[in-house]
């Protein structure tokens, strides 16, 4: 048995790039920034950035058309994936994506409602709402425990 799980939480660096398929399927790719600070035996305080290729399906890369934007902060969950392919040239090319499985919207915002993991919408005020089903059907995660909304799951 073994385990493929990635948790990343970072800053979505450009709008999200979606497209939808011949089949209707919805597709949404969202580059995201996670920075690492540190200090070196000096006392000099380090940053270190790394860029993540996030790819949301379906209903969740529907959620993430309407709600993610640049700048945003995101709690994702997902597998990690590795692609390769040849161009016309023959080079072979790789690839490193997070497919994701869940994820939240963190921090504040432009006041509007912003959906979740949880299956709930977060509003500018801190109250939760249920998230439509038309609005998400394929992806619906039951939080365990409604009464503790800052579960990610």
């Amino acid at each position: 048995m073994g385990v493929n799980r990635v948790i990343l939480i970072g800053n979505v660096g450009a709008d999200p790039e979606v497209r939808y398929l011949e089949g209707g399927d919805c597709t949404a790719v969202v580059r995201l920034a996670t920075t690492e600070a540190y200090r070196l035996r000096s006392g000099e305080r380090r940053e270190q950035t790394e860029w993540h290729r996030l790819v949301f399906w379906r209903g969740l890369a529907q959620v993430v058309e309407k709600y993610v934007h640049k700048g945003d902060k995101l709690y994702v969950e997902g597998r990690i994936t590795y692609r390769q392919w040849e161009d016309k040239a023959q080079i072979k090319h790789y690839i490193t994506e997070i497919l994701v499985s869940g994820m939240e919207m963190l921090g504040g915002g432009s006041g509007q409602s912003k959906p979740n993991a949880t299956g709930y919408t977060s509003s500018e005020d801190g109250g939760m709402d249920a998230l439509h089903e038309s609005e998400s059907p394929e992806y619906k995660v039951v939080n365990p425990d409604p009464d503790r909304p800052d579960l990610p799951f």
